[in-house]
């Protein structure tokens, strides 16, 4: 695979044109070396895939672009069984099957191929696995726990007080710089997927606790100068923090806190985008605060509030309260 250049081809087309994370493309190349393994021999189970897929060839050392070039859907299908028999899960399965779908997309768009073989392939129908998310008096808890009167603490306040303040994720918040807040527009500039940008609205809350920080963070800087002077948020060494980084900070927190130690910094997220909806929010704005392409994707946070909606109108429908009345005569 170390030689394909049509995998290559496609690795530098997702980084250097659809602006991919770096992580992205590692993952997509990692979905694409186990295919290629698979089309080979290379796993465990795989050596009759050909002979079953009506693929063009049989032996291992095929060369491994001429085998992806003349792959067939019922190759495809094969390696979904494939797939199952490892008792992968359906969500892995179907990412899996997403990388594939892009990959030979894009070979249609060069010209390598004409059509593309994963077209016909259903995606597995998914598991409905509803966001966590956590009450208001749980992320209040959490917020306060940071102490605010060392450096480090009212970093770690900030960082918790925007990522539940905007609903921004956690490589967008560890990717802004100081000059992505605007503490008079009370908005943050914000690089998301694909360096998409959207502007986020950020409560007085949460500026608040980042000019806290800011006080802390400056007079550091002052004393050390290897501070990035563009990051927001950095470590105790002045660099910019990184995503596991801020994942062990929320750890550490949640069992301060005595809370589920299974909750992510995600989860903050989804708690963003649940109070939102279940204080008025309409849909189609916590789509854009959150950054979904797809109004589908933000739709999975209806569910959560379905229970707050039955108790509003079990409590203000005419017919129930006259039924509630014939009941109680």
């Amino acid at each position: 695979m170390e030689n394909c250049a049509i995998i290559h081809e496609f690795l530098d087309y997702l980084k250097f044109e659809k602006h991919f994370s770096e992580h992205t493309a590692k993952c997509y190349n990692a979905d694409l070396k186990q295919f290629c393994q698979h089309l080979t021999g290379g796993e465990t189970g795989s050596s009759d895939w050909h002979k079953e897929s009506g693929g063009v060839a049989t032996q291992t050392k095929t060369n491994v672009e001429q085998l992806l070039l003349t792959l067939t859907t019922d190759s495809v299908r094969v390696y979904m069984v494939h797939l199952n028999d490892k008792q992968y899960s359906k969500s892995t399965t179907a990412r899996k099957l997403a990388t594939l779908r892009s990959f030979y997309k894009f070979l249609v768009k060069r010209g390598h191929i004409d059509s593309n073989p994963v077209t016909a392939v259903r995606t597995p129908k998914q598991d409905k696995k509803l966001p966590k998310f956590l009450e208001y008096d749980q992320v209040k808890k959490l917020l306060e726990t940071p102490p605010a009167d060392s450096w480090l603490g009212a970093r770690d306040r900030a960082i918790m007080e925007t990522l539940y303040g905007t609903g921004v994720r956690v490589s967008e918040l560890v990717a802004l710089n100081i000059e992505d807040v605007d503490f008079l527009g009370e908005v943050l500039h914000v690089r998301g997927k694909g360096k998409k940008e959207r502007i986020s609205p950020i409560g007085s809350s949460a500026l608040q606790t980042i000019q806290h920080y800011m006080e802390f963070r400056n007079r550091r800087a002052q004393s050390n100068g290897n501070f990035d002077s563009k990051v927001l948020f950095v470590n105790k060494h002045g660099k910019r923090l990184s995503t596991r980084s801020v994942r062990r900070k929320m750890d550490k927190y949640l069992k301060m806190a005595g809370l589920d130690p299974s909750i992510s910094p995600h989860t903050l997220r989804h708690s963003f985008a649940t109070h939102m909806l279940n204080n008025g929010a309409d849909l189609r704005s916590v789509q854009e605060l959150l950054g979904h392409q797809s109004l589908s994707t933000t739709q999975i946070y209806t569910h959560l509030t379905t229970k707050r909606l039955k108790e509003v109108y079990d409590g203000a429908h005419p017919r129930d309260e006259q039924a509630d009345k014939i009941h109680n005569s």
